[in-house]
């Protein structure tokens, strides 16, 4: 029987602070580079939740070690090798950053998933692999599932990429290219959603000593070792959005602790964002701060560099006092689910008005109601429904485990947040 979970309402403001686990984009980074490295390392408050966990399964998979010490991961380096079998859920991290890996392994890796998985976009990767010298099987379609066929090294060299599906295209090249014969030199094909995230991947690869530079058309990652490296994870920003998005709702405040000053996580253009829907946010000692006020003021805005932030800001720009209009947001159609139609049908059932544009969503608020809402197994999903839940009493999710994805205990985390029971299921 599928669970629903009642989100809670709320009709006083809310006054917290909330401390978040580890970033699953830097995790995800630091175990792959981690596991190539010259040395072992630690992963110090990684972010341990599905995504992560099945990054770290399948780098186990092809021989690297990676052990729990305490809430540390302790990585080190081993003989990559197949045949193996790679589980990648509907994780696009492990998708799109393990194969490069497993072209340096020898053998065989084949990488399979969820049924969602398969539907996701992969034919970047497939063929920026091909053209770099690695055999790659697959049906034709460019999607999982899909064989690697390592043969203990990989050319390297001159490729141009398509990564206008997703960026990760790109950083899963780049995160492996130190240990390709002739490095990459990577020419984008097209547009390229998220560069935060490829900012993200180029930063991390130069703390581990890689040479990487950009140039005219994309980025060169010049061959050599990369350094093993103890990194200490900093908080998932993208994580805190609906946290945040609570103040707004409830005309309350909240702060998120440790948040930090100089970083490439999307999530830091938070701030920005809540700012022009009216929040006041500030920095304080213990981090960053969102106070809400009378009113949720509507957003136009380019979410390209920040789609994952979508699903949170359209749930409050249903609550808005105006029509909002969200673009540049085309590529969320290939996530863990279509995030337009999903939003679209969530934030209908719940009384607002939606248009789909090719690249985004124009959100007018209606008369809000109760509905039950799918979760469409994607995690941004739940926290979106959650948010609406604050100000609209009878909201129904199904399927909030989806949120195991990157945040296991997002509900109880939530009931924290309110003061509240979480009426989770032991």
């Amino acid at each position: 029987m599928t669970e629903v979970w009642t989100t809670p309402a709320r009709r006083t403001p809310v006054d917290a602070v909330v401390t978040l686990p580890g970033s699953k984009s830097i995790t995800a980074r630091a175990l792959v580079l981690a596991a190539i490295a010259d040395g072992p390392s630690r992963l110090v408050r990684p972010l341990r939740a599905r995504d992560t966990d099945l990054m770290a399964a399948g780098l186990r998979a092809i021989g690297v070690g990676i052990d729990s010490d305490g809430a540390d991961w302790l990585v080190t380096p081993g003989s990559l090798r197949g045949p193996a079998e790679v589980d990648a859920g509907l994780a696009g991290t492990v998708l799109r950053f393990l194969p490069p890996v497993a072209a340096l392994a020898a053998g065989p890796v084949r990488l399979d998933g969820d049924a969602r998985l398969r539907d996701r976009p992969n034919a970047g990767l497939i063929a920026g692999l091909r053209d770099l010298g690695v055999r790659v099987d697959d049906d034709g379609r460019g999607r999982a599932p899909f064989t690697v066929h390592g043969t203990g090294a990989v050319r390297g060299g001159a490729v141009t990429v398509d990564a206008s599906e997703s960026s990760q295209v790109v950083s899963g090249l780049l995160l492996a290219a130190a240990r390709f014969d002739r490095g990459i030199e990577l020419t984008l094909a097209g547009s390229l959603p998220s560069l935060p995230h490829v900012e993200m991947t180029v930063r991390t690869l130069a703390e581990h000593g890689v040479q990487v530079s950009r140039t005219d058309g994309g980025w060169r990652v010049a061959p050599g070792p990369v350094a093993a490296l103890d990194r200490v994870v900093e908080p998932d920003l993208s994580n805190a959005a609906p946290f945040l998005a609570a103040a707004l709702v409830t005309g309350g405040r909240v702060t998120v602790r440790d948040w930090p000053t100089d970083t490439t996580q999307p999530g830091a253009q938070l701030d920005t964002l809540f700012t022009a829907m009216g929040a006041a946010v500030t920095r304080t000692p213990a981090g960053l701060q969102v106070s809400g006020g009378a009113r949720i003021a509507p957003l136009e805005a380019d979410l390209g560099e920040v789609g994952e932030l979508t699903p949170v800001l359209a749930a409050l720009c249903a609550l808005a006092d105006g029509p909002s209009r969200l673009t540049g947001i085309a590529h969320l159609r290939g996530h863990e689910t279509d995030r337009l139609q999903a939003l679209d049908e969530v934030l209908s059932a719940v009384g607002a008005r939606v248009e789909q544009l090719p690249d985004g969503l124009v959100i007018t608020p209606g008369r809000p109601r109760p509905a039950r809402l799918d979760s469409y197994a994607d995690h941004r999903m739940v926290h979106a429904a959650a948010v609406l839940g604050l100000a609209v009493d009878g909201i129904e999710v199904t399927d909030p485990g989806a949120v195991t994805k990157t945040l296991p205990d997002f509900r109880e985390r939530w009931a924290g947040l309110l003061g509240e029971d979480a009426g989770v299921p032991a």
